[in-house]
C-alpha cells in the first residue's frame, strides 16, 4: 500500500484504511500512530532509545499534497531517536522498525503537528502521512573518542541525573562475548567507581543515566579494564565488553553553587588524598575525576582576606599541576600544556609548571618552545638536574630532526633532478623522432611526385 493508491481522503476514511491494513504502534493504543509495512526489514535488532538513527522520508496532507521529501533533497535524515528530537509519531514509529524496512505512518495531530500546525505547510490539527525507510542505526556514543556506546533498553524516569559525587545504586551484568562474568547489585560514589571493581565506562555513563534507566554499555579497553585485563573475571587484556546497567536509585551530591566556601574547603583534601591515590595506582583517568572536582569548586572563589585566598590559589595551583601529570601520563600532551598555562598565569615561575610544559612540548616535537621551558626552570633552580638532561635531550633530538629533514630534502630535490633529467631526454628523444618522421615522409613524397612525373 503506498499513499498515492488512496490519497486524498479524509481523516475518518484514512483512519478506517490504516487499521485495516496496519497497526496501532502507540503504546496507549489510542490510534494516534497507524503503521502500514510496505516492505519487509532484515530480521534482528530493532532501534533503541537513544540511538542515532538514519532515515528517508516523505511527508504528504491527507489531500495528497507533498509538504517535505528527504529523497528528492537526496540527503538522508539522522537524529537520536525516542529523544524528543523528532515527531513523536517519529519516534514511535522508527523504534518499531527494523534495519532496511519501509512504512506508512498515518499521524494524529497529537503526534505531529498539533494544534497549531507548520506555518505556509501544515493547517491547524491536521492529520499527515508519512513514507518512511530505516536505512541504519547504531548506538548513542557518549565520549568524544567513541569509547564508550549506549543502547537504551527502558528508558528512565524525571530529568535529574547523577553528579560526580553521588551516590548510585545499580543492578550490573557484565559480558565478555557471550560469557557472564559480573552479575551483581552495588552502591558506589560516581567518580570512584574504581573502588568496587566498576570499569571507568560504567562510571563515566552514570551522569547520562535517570532514575530506573537499563541500557547496555559497549566498552572499548580504554573504559573496560585496558592493557591489564580483569584475572579475577577471566577476562584479557584489551577486551571490549558489555555491561547491562540498570540505575535503581541514587542521591546527588552537593552542587558548588550549593555549598559555601568553608564546605568546599572542607572537601577539597579529601578529594585531593582520592585522587593522589589513584595516581599513585595508575588509575589516571579516575585521579584527573578527582582534581577536576576541585577546579570547579575552587577557581571562582577568592576567599576573605589574603590567608584564604592563598589556600585556594595553592589548592587550585596543585590540581592543574596534578592534572597535568595525569595527562602526561595518558599522553594528552595538549591538556597537559593547558593546565600549565593555567598555572603559569598566576606564577610565571613555577617550576613544575614550568618543567611539565616542556615535557608535554618536548612530546609534542615543539623543540624550541621545549627548551625555552627548561632554561628559565634552570634560572628558577639552577640545581634541577632532571631539567638540565631535559635540555640535552631536547637539544639531541631538535639536531637529530634537522638532519632528518635535511636528508628529506635532499633526496626530494635528488628525484626532482631525476625526474627533469629524464623528462629532458625523453623530450629530445621525442623530438628527433619528430624530425626524423618528417624526413621520412618528405622523401616519400619526393618519391611519389618522381612517380606522378613523366620520365
Amino acid at each position: 500500500m503506498t499513499t498515492d493508491q488512496f490519497l486524498p481522503m479524509d481523516d475518518k476514511s484514512a483512519t478506517a484504511v490504516f487499521a485495516a491494513n496496519g497497526v496501532d504502534v502507540t503504546p496507549r493504543k489510542d490510534q494516534g500512530v497507524f503503521k502500514v509495512v510496505r516492505r519487509q526489514g532484515l530480521d534482528g535488532d530493532r532501534p533503541m532509545i537513544g540511538d542515532k538513527v538514519t532515515v528517508h522520508y516523505t511527508g504528504k496532507l491527507l489531500t495528497g499534497k507533498k509538504f517535505d521529501c528527504s529523497w528528492e533533497r537526496k540527503e538522508p535524515f539522522c537524529f537520536n531517536v525516542g529523544k524528543g528530537q523528532v515527531l513523536k509519531a517519529w519516534d514511535i514509529g522508527v523504534l518499531s522498525m527494523q534495519r532496511g524496512e519501509v512504512c506508512t505512518l498515518l499521524c494524529k495531530p497529537d503526534y505531529a503537528y498539533g494544534p497549531t500546525g507548520n506555518p505556509d505547510k501544515i493547517p491547524p490539527n491536521s492529520s499527515v502521512v508519512f513514507e518512511m525507510e530505516l536505512l541504519n542505526f547504531e548506538g548513542e556514543i557518549l565520549t568524544a573518542d567513541g569509547g564508550i556506546m549506549r543502547r537504551i533498553k527502558v528508558k528512565g524516569e524525571g530529568y535529574s541525573n547523577p553528579n560526580d559525587g553521588a551516590t548510585v545504586d545499580v543492578h550490573l551484568e557484565g559480558r565478555c562475548g557471550d560469557r557472564l562474568f559480573d552479575c551483581r547489585d552495588v552502591s558506589f560514589i560516581v567518580g570512584q567507581g574504581e573502588d568496587k571493581g566498576i570499569p571507568l565506562g560504567v562510571d563515566r555513563a552514570m551522569d547520562k543515566m535517570q532514575r530506573g534507566e537499563c541500557c547496555l554499555l559497549y566498552l572499548k579497553p580504554k573504559y573496560g579494564f585496558g592493557s591489564e585485563g580483569k584475572p579475577e573475571y577471566k577476562v584479557g587484556p584489551d577486551k571490549e565488553i558489555v555491561y547491562e546497567v540498570t540505575l535503581k536509585n541514587f542521591k546527588r551530591a552537593k552542587e558548588s553553587w550549593e555549598m559555601d566556601l568553608n564546605e568546599k574547603l572542607d572537601l577539597v583534601s579529601g578529594v585531593k588524598t582520592k585522587g593522589n591515590q589513584y595516581f599513585k595506582a595508575g588509575r589516571h583517568h579516575q585521579a584527573v575525576i578527582q582534581y577536576q572536582r576541585i577546579i570547579s569548586w575552587l577557581e571562582l572563589e577568592c576567599g576573605t582576606g589574603m590567608e584564604q585566598h592563598k589556600k585556594i590559589q595553592d589548592y587550585v595551583s596543585t590540581a592543574h599541576l596534578n592534572l597535568a601529570l595525569c595527562f602526561l601520563r595518558l599522553k594528552e600532551f595538549s591538556q597537559a600544556v593547558d593546565n600549565c598555562n593555567k598555572v603559569i598565569e598566576h606564577d610565571e615561575s613555577n617550576e613544575k609548571a614550568l618543567y611539565r610544559r616542556g615535557e608535554a612540548r618536548l612530546r609534542r616535537n615543539e623543540y624550541n618552545l621545549a627548551i625555552v621551558d627548561f632554561q628559565k626552570v634552570l634560572e628558577v633552580n639552577p640545581s634541577n638536574r632532571a631539567a638540565r638532561a631535559q635540555l640535552s635531550s631536547c637539544q639531541r633530538k631538535m639536531k637529530e630532526h634537522q638532519e632528518q629533514e635535511k636528508k628529506i630534502y635532499a633526496n626530494m630535490f635528488q628525484k626532482f633532478a631525476e625526474r627533469d633529467s629524464k623528462t629532458g631526454r625523453m623530450k629530445r628523444r621525442k623530438d628527433e623522432s619528430t624530425r626524423g618522421g618528417m624526413n621520412g615522409e618528405v622523401g616519400i613524397k619526393r618519391r611519389r611526385r618522381s612517380q606522378d612525373c613523366p620520365s
